[in-house]
């Protein structure tokens, strides 16, 4: 799953507009790319091609869809980050990450939600 999920920046950005759009037309997907990313048609074509060598998104009948979900890459990479930078501490990445935010009464709830959810296993 590592090798699916590890995606460069330009092929992260395909991805959410693919995501954003599935199933996709492949012709409609180059007009989109060519707005959003200033991409050419051969562009866009080849980053498909890619993926789908990959195994990362399948183009069928010219109708594009994904075959990983974009919370399994957001994990991945939010994962390869902590690791990379914080050696792995979950706490140093939260001190780090709240550092000169404020959060609101609801953001704050849905956190400690969200981790009393994780340590009640």
């Amino acid at each position: 799953m590592e090798n699916l999920c590890k995606l460069f920046d330009a092929e992260y950005k395909f991805m959410c507009i693919v995501w954003e759009h599935e199933p996709v037309n492949s012709t409609a997907l180059t007009g989109i790319c060519e707005k959003a990313l200033g991409w050419k048609k051969s562009t866009t074509y080849s980053m498909i091609k890619k993926l789908c060598e990959r195994g990362i998104m399948k183009n069928e009948k010219a109708t594009v869809t994904t075959l990983i979900a974009r919370e399994d890459v957001q994990k991945y990479e939010v994962d390869v980050l902590i690791d990379r930078v914080f050696g792995g501490s979950m706490p140093s990445f939260i001190n780090a990450f709240l550092q000169e935010k404020t959060l609101s009464a609801e953001e704050a709830q849905k956190i400690k939600f969200l981790i009393d959810g994780v340590t009640k296993t």
